[in-house]
């Protein structure tokens, strides 16, 4: 293994040491190699930056960024490439003092980091920390693609025109997409708002369209949700006799099963409403497997299933 791919691994493993310098690469005319953690970042980049990127995505599909480990292969990917976009505000919590140690070798950016504090979320239950799951709410994460757009025309100033029509031109898309989420939520009777999931990704879909949002494990799956837990979270339900619930396709189905079954045993039969993606997309070639696909797909099921 070369000598840098050793020096990252170590930083992975023990959060110390430093990482081989990395020597800029003249951008003009060349092929911007970028990495990116989760598919939505990926689908962002690939958007903006057009035929000026090539885009490694370390998460794929059912990949959970909180529970994720880089692997030796990824490290070999950081090592490449000239810019590395990640989500920030906890995500990645495996990876997170890693990206951070490696901002001075390697241009890397928090696409969240130019949404302002007042806008995000800071739920008491996080320990302090912001909510990471911004992509929720389809008008913030428009300003996380003027972060991705933002990044590369500093980094490759010649293309700026470029990487401008093709942010306005995305923008444009997740502008009409807002609105098809506002109409689509408008449909469920506002006291059948209500989502539950395995962890609480949708606070973020709650706040902008209008849900009651409850989750089984909080922010991070990396949470254990107890006996207890899932017997507070049943006598919600059967009490407020919520039609459906919802498992995701990045979190095990074992825990929003075991609150049916105690739902059940309350004298109530909660539907599964259908599968959300929550921290990864669908599969490449599918639908669901670009950000918008995804955001189309969660809201349809959450609709479908709240109307029964």
């Amino acid at each position: 293994m070369a000598k840098v791919s050793v020096l990252l691994f170590l930083v992975l493993l023990t959060g110390c040491g430093p990482v081989e310098p990395y020597t800029a690469r003249a951008l003009d005319g060349e092929t911007i190699r970028v990495v990116a953690t989760i598919g939505m970042i990926t689908d962002a980049v690939e958007h903006v930056g057009g035929r000026r990127v090539e885009v490694e995505g370390l998460m794929g599909p059912g990949i959970d960024p909180h529970l994720y480990k880089a692997s030796e292969g990824d490290l070999r990917r950081l090592e490449r490439a000239d810019v590395i976009f990640y989500g920030g505000l906890h995500l990645e919590a495996k990876m997170a003092e890693v990206l951070e140690r490696i901002e001075d070798q390697r241009a890397t950016r928090a696409v969240t980091a130019g949404i302002a504090p007042g806008r995000l979320l800071r739920p008491a239950a996080f320990a302090g920390s912001f909510d990471p799951h911004v992509w929720f709410d389809v008008r913030l994460w428009m300003s996380a693609v003027g972060q991705v757009r933002e990044t590369l025309i500093d980094l490759d100033p010649g293309s700026a025109a470029l990487y401008r029509r093709n942010a306005t031109s995305y923008l444009k898309e997740l502008d009409a997409l807002d609105g098809y989420v506002r109409e689509q939520a408008q449909r469920v009777p506002a006291d059948r708002r209500v989502i539950i999931t395995a962890h609480d990704a949708f606070n973020y879909f709650g706040r902008a369209y209008d849900f009651e949002v409850r989750g089984l494990q909080g922010i991070s799956t990396a949470a254990e949700a107890g006996a207890g837990d899932v017997q507070g979270l049943a006598q919600f339900i059967a009490a407020r006799r919520i039609p459906a619930i919802f498992v995701e396709s990045s979190v095990s189905p074992r825990t929003i099963e075991a609150v049916r079954e105690a739902v059940r045993s309350r004298g109530f039969d909660v539907e599964i409403g259908g599968s959300l993606y929550s921290d990864a997309m669908g599969d490449e070639g599918t639908p669901e497997g670009n950000y918008v696909g995804m955001v189309r797909h969660n809201v349809d099921t959450i609709v479908g299933g709240l109307l029964g």
